[in-house]
């Protein structure tokens, strides 16, 4: 059996459980938590940079990070449900855009988790609150018409990025982006997996 080590707040590891649910792999994999802020947790070996998800293989190897997990998931599925081949640059496009969202939005939380307010760098939080607008404002005009049938792993990591700016910022993005808005509550009612894996500290 494969090892996810994740935790339950991280829209990375989110994504790939998602991505495991909708192509019927879960049971083939066991959720194991780690902890990136423990000197002690062995994802440290397991992988150097420290940071989740990382997909334990049968021989011992850690597949890191989400981006290759998901090559890996959708080979092994064979199907490629998750990266259609006919289409699979823009997907991966769409996968990168909500990632560098999800970076971008969780830089701003660590500002203000790991450093005392007195220490804040506003100009720092305003840049990458820069990257955030202006790719919701992206996905706001691209989107149109719901998705049919399985999401790729592009829709999964929009709605993945989507729950965490719900998740710490409030849903402050719903405000101005009524596209988004419907598209995310469609997404949401066909994939049960969505409320399945919400994130939780």
């Amino acid at each position: 059996m494969l090892i996810l080590r994740s935790s339950p707040s991280s829209p990375f590891g989110r994504k790939i459980k998602m991505a495991l649910a909708l192509t019927g792999q879960s049971h083939n994999v066991h959720i194991e938590l780690a902890n990136t802020t423990d000197p002690s947790d062995s994802l440290r070996q397991q992988n150097p940079l420290g940071k989740i998800p990382i997909l334990m293989l049968q021989d011992g190897t850690a597949l890191f990070d989400s981006t290759v997990i998901v090559e890996y998931l959708n080979e092994l599925e064979g199907r490629d449900t998750l990266i259609p081949k006919g289409q699979r640059i823009l997907v991966l496009r769409q996968q990168a855009l909500a990632d560098g969202l999800v970076d971008a939005a969780i830089l701003q939380v660590y500002e203000k988790r790991f450093r005392p307010s007195e220490h804040h760098v506003q100009s720092w939080l305003d840049h990458q609150q820069g990257k955030v607008a202006r790719t919701l404002d992206f996905m706001e005009q691209a989107t149109s018409a719901p998705g049919t049938g399985v999401p790729h792993i592009g829709e999964i990591a929009q709605a993945v990025a989507l729950g965490y700016q719900d998740f710490r910022f409030g849903g402050t993005w719903r405000n101005t982006h009524p596209k988004l808005v419907a598209w995310l509550a469609d997404f949401a009612q066909r994939v049960p997996a969505f409320a399945e894996t919400a994130p939780h500290d």
